[in-house]
């Protein structure tokens, strides 16, 4: 650790030397959805429940009715590596393929068991998250090259949207859907799967994706993702939030999304001491005084200071340390929130969040009239359109 701090235990998973933040997840179960979140891009996991493992990996296979998997949240393993207080080596469950151990070995990922993951937690909530380095070898294992490990180690400041988001534009969902623009700054499978179940088909397209190339779709709506890291590295982003704004583009923001509009509306961020990362993070609404129980995965937020002069309100705060935990434009139909309200893993208490995306899509003055703007011409970037010089007017060129 960063500190100085050492802690020795059995290697599993894959034998090799990573480096990364190290922060830690209170969440009891669904360590298949968490492990594949892209927003632990460039962490070192530490699961504060002590028996891991024990109902194995589902198979990939199993899809639901859109065709995304079941019980994984993208692709592949996100985590730099994983740390647990108990390895559970013998897994059983109706839809269990292979152990944990095996999924990390399959995917080169390392970890480590037999640690003092509650003493872990308490340095790493009275300290805050740190770099660390894991290192798991047949052999005897070399200290110097741990700290080298270490010490090569960028999270802070680092942008990870090259690692995350997609390359080119992808569809999901029937054509015969309105189009939501998802844009993909390490999005999970369960935001396109939720954004499908209340009425549209989704168009994945890559983070830097300029304005007029999302309007080209005809959007009804926009959606900004979750992912990892620093929100101020995303500045093609949050350019684009902000003329989704100027335009009164139906947007939703979630977890870094979030981030990304306060951002744009002229808020500020910051890095909180360890962040929110777990499934039992209660969120208190504005003026109800309604509390929901959250998943959360962030360690950035947004400074409530920072709200006064703009045109957002704060619509959730953490009912623990009283952070934001979610935002509304007051007239504009522009809503965010810091949590996942498509949880995966659970709990699932916040899925009217998209139901009010879409009840704010329906209600929409342009809604799905919106037409292509005018003065638009083919972009050799991503084969659909963009501005003319002088074009659109309202689209800020700030």
């Amino acid at each position: 650790m960063e500190d100085g701090t050492t802690y020795e235990g059995m290697g599993f998973g894959f034998p090799k030397i990573v480096g990364g933040e190290v922060v830690f997840n209170t969440g009891m179960v669904g360590y298949s959805e968490t492990l594949t979140d892209p927003s632990y891009k460039g962490q070192i996991l530490c699961m504060t429940y002590p028996l891991i493992g024990n109902y194995g990996v589902p198979s990939w296979d199993d899809l639901d009715e859109f065709g995304l998997p079941r019980y994984f949240e993208s692709e592949r393993i996100q985590v730099n590596g994983l740390i647990v207080n108990e390895l559970s080596t013998v897994a059983s469950h109706w839809d269990c393929e292979r152990t944990l151990d095996q999924w990390l070995y399959d995917e080169k990922i390392s970890g480590i068991s037999g640690i003092d993951t509650r003493d872990l937690t308490k340095r790493l909530r009275v300290d805050g998250v740190m770099r660390g380095a894991l290192c798991v070898s047949p052999d005897e294992i070399n200290n110097n090259e741990l700290a080298r490990a270490m010490s090569e180690t960028k999270y802070d400041g680092f942008n990870f949207m090259p690692e995350v988001s997609v390359s080119e534009i992808k569809e999901y969902g029937s054509h015969s859907l309105p189009p939501v623009v998802l844009i993909d700054t390490g999005v999970k499978y369960s935001i396109i799967r939720n954004i499908i179940r209340i009425g549209f088909r989704v168009i994945c397209v890559p983070w830097d994706t300029p304005t007029i190339d999302i309007l080209s779709y005809s959007p009804v709506g926009v959606v900004i993702s979750n992912g990892p890291g620093d929100p101020k590295m995303c500045k093609s982003t949050i350019k684009t939030a902000n003329d989704l704004i100027d335009l009164s583009v139906p947007t939703l923001g979630i977890c870094l999304g979030n981030q990304i509009i306060a951002l744009a509306g002229g808020g500020n961020t910051q890095k909180l001491k360890f962040g929110h990362r777990g499934q039992n993070k209660a969120c208190t609404e504005v003026g109800t005084n309604r509390t929901f129980i959250t998943s959360q995965n962030h360690g950035y937020g947004i400074e409530p200071e920072s709200l006064r002069g703009t045109e957002f309100d704060i619509w959730y705060f953490n009912t623990d340390d009283r952070t934001i935990e979610g935002v509304t434009h007051r007239s504009k139909p522009i809503l965010a929130v810091q949590f996942h309200p498509e949880a995966s893993p659970g709990p699932y208490d916040c899925m009217f969040v998209f139901e009010k995306f879409k009840e704010m899509i329906l209600n929409d003055n342009i809604g799905y009239q919106r037409q292509k703007p005018e003065n638009m011409t083919t972009s050799s970037r991503t084969g659909t359109k963009e501005k003319k010089t002088g074009g659109r007017k309202g689209v800020s060129e700030k």
